[in-house]
């Protein structure tokens, strides 16, 4: 198995309708690995506190905002997610010059739940994730049973009025500023000679390193990357084919645009095989400040067959148990954290309906195609209900304190009545 890894997209004015930001990513991972949803409150902590992420310990901030979370039910940080102050994140894999092996450190995914727990723009989480690169590095396997996956981390960043692509090899990183049209990134470096932020020490570093002769114009992606790779060459005709779809939409990307993009095979977008696509996120971001932004996720693999179902920051949520993967036992005592049972055991409620699903849809085409027909029925549904709260607000916002949960029993219950 050689893993290929994900496709994010962020599409911002006058690229969209009605002023707003679709944010858009496809979590590619193990076939195997279970992917859950998760939410957690704001919480403020005390002086000196702590939290253990994958694999190491860091220190707390004072505050973390809300966040809601996809990620592989056994580690701590998460492939995508938003937080209450409309800031989006999602990493990618990258490999270049620089060795990606080395000790246990923070993971990408650590990078980008530590992001948004403690930042509310889009900059500001690029800042966020730069000082916890030179302060703890990252480093450490992605995978839970291959301990040799390991790679460097590219994040695309949104909030209500701009995007950042945030690109790092080892401690070193380049940030470019997106104010306007659309984005997407694959497993491969993108920044080239518009750099708006980076390490102070990144063009010196490459120098000594040999990659840069300190005199041509510094393209990142040029100097940090290999020339070519399987990995490289297989990530840029995705990328190409993402950018090819933006673009075929541009003016009108809307929620149900990226959708489609996240769902399309032909591309690759939506991986199947021994790395496969096993969850996937669309948010809508009001550019007006006073409107909620809306964050679905299908908490399944495989976006073809899964329901987008939508979430909004209200006070009073509650944690999304159907969509949150069982843990068990003591803390462990090396690393401290949560142990998870087995990995059968790691499906969640959602998870185990929708596997039966597949399961049969793959054996009765007919029946699969009215199972398919009726959660498209219901997401389409949904999303119209949500243009009301993206156009108008939110008036009665304990109405949407189960949202989420409410629209996962709703799709159980359709695969209950195919």
């Amino acid at each position: 198995m050689r893993p290929s890894s994900c496709d994010t997209f962020v599409a911002l004015p006058p690229s969209t309708e009605k002023e707003r930001v679709i944010f858009g990513k496809n979590s590619d991972r193990p076939c195997d690995e279970v992917q859950e949803v998760v939410y957690h409150p704001a919480r403020d902590y005390g002086a000196g506190e702590t939290v253990e992420c994958t694999y190491i310990e860091i220190e707390q901030v004072a505050h973390t905002h809300a966040v809601v979370l996809s990620k592989p039910a056994w580690l701590w940080g998460a492939e995508m997610g938003a937080n209450e102050h409309q800031v989006c994140i999602g990493n990618e894999a990258v490999w270049g010059r620089e060795s990606a092996d080395g000790e246990e450190a923070l993971l990408g995914m650590d990078l980008v739940r530590l992001g948004l727990e403690r930042a509310d723009t889009a900059e500001g989480a690029v800042d966020v994730i730069a000082e916890l690169l030179e302060k703890y590095g990252q480093g450490g396997s992605c995978m839970e049973d291959e301990c040799s996956f390991t790679y460097h981390n590219s994040f695309l960043i949104s909030d209500r009025k701009e995007a950042w692509l945030l690109e790092t090899s080892g401690k070193m990183w380049a940030a470019e500023r997106v104010e306007e049209g659309y984005r997407n990134i694959s497993n491969q470096y993108g920044i080239t000679t518009k750099i708006d932020k980076e390490h102070p020490d990144m063009r010196k570093y490459a120098q000594s390193e040999g990659w840069w002769d300190g005199k041509s114009p510094f393209n990142f992606a040029t100097v940090y990357s290999f020339m070519t790779t399987g990995r490289i060459e297989e990530a840029g005709s995705r990328y190409c084919e993402g950018k090819k779809m933006l673009e075929r939409s541009a003016g009108h990307i809307t929620a149900e645009a990226m959708m489609n993009i996240l769902r399309d095979k032909d591309s690759g977008i939506n991986m199947e095989g021994m790395f496969m696509t096993t969850g996937s996120m669309v948010s809508v971001i009001p550019s007006d400040p006073s409107l909620p932004g809306v964050h679905y996720f299908t908490a399944t693999p495989d976006p073809e067959r899964s329901v987008f179902k939508p979430f909004i920051f209200v006070k009073h949520l509650k944690p999304l148990e159907e969509t949150t993967s069982p843990t068990f036992g003591p803390e462990d005592p090396v690393k401290k954290k949560p142990r998870f049972q087995s990995k059968p055991d790691r499906k969640h409620k959602l998870f185990v309906k929708h596997e039966l699903v597949a399961a049969i849809t793959d054996s009765y085409k007919e029946k699969g195609q009215k199972i398919t027909q009726n959660m498209r029925l219901l997401e389409e549904e949904k999303l119209k209900g949500m243009e009301e709260f993206l156009s108008h607000g939110v008036d009665k916002p304990d109405l949407l304190v189960n949202l989420f949960t409410s629209c996962v029993e709703e799709e159980m219950a359709v695969y209950g009545k195919s």
